[in-house]
């Protein structure tokens, strides 16, 4: 394991993940979830109590996934392929993690997404958005001609209301990064 990747599952991910409101028995959906570099942390910090469905399109990753939980005896994970959301209960998620995944979406399919997300979402539930690859941050794919601003107006016109905005230092793909993180509530 990377330098970067041991150190953020390890310490760095955990205390992340708890200033942006992850707390003990919560569930959470990590949605595009990768390698689980969002996922296991997320496991520690709602523990035993709490769950975290894993969710993503690459049956490979989340396989790989599987191993390293059992590996540190992780037992709260459930990992989900990406046609199988529809498996998580209405309004049964407090935090849902979408972290550099949604440029890859034309904005039909990131409507959908949001669409899902809210209806996953708890009344008091937060949506926190990594919006890597925007305009201002290595322009890519379907976000390269919007800027921050027009990322927040987007969501916000699917049912979503800015709470939290905020710098940080995170890991992106296998090395640490400094974001912006964006928290919505539910309208």
């Amino acid at each position: 394991m990377k330098d970067d990747i041991k150190k953020w599952i390890e310490k760095d991910g955990e205390q992340f993940l708890r200033k942006i409101s992850l707390k003990e028995g919560q569930t959470v959906l990590d949605f595009g979830c990768g390698e689980g570099h969002y996922t296991i942390p997320a496991a520690e910090v709602v523990g035993k109590k709490g769950k975290v469905y894993a969710l993503d399109k690459d049956i490979v990753r989340l396989s790989g996934l599987k191993k390293l939980a059992r590996l540190r005896s992780i037992e709260n994970i459930e990992t989900l392929s990406w046609n199988l959301l529809n498996l998580v209960k209405d309004s049964s998620a407090d935090v849902v993690l979408c972290y550099d995944v949604l440029h890859y979406q034309y904005r039909k399919k990131r409507d959908a997404i949001y669409s899902e997300i809210h209806r996953v979402l708890n009344s008091k539930g937060i949506l926190s958005v990594y919006p890597k690859h925007h305009k201002q941050d290595y322009p890519l794919d379907h976000w390269a001609d919007m800027d921050l601003e027009d990322i927040i107006k987007e969501i916000k016109e699917t049912g979503f209301i800015l709470k939290d905005k905020f710098l940080e230092s995170l890991l992106h793909d296998e090395h640490f990064n400094k974001g912006h993180i964006l928290n919505f509530e539910k309208i």
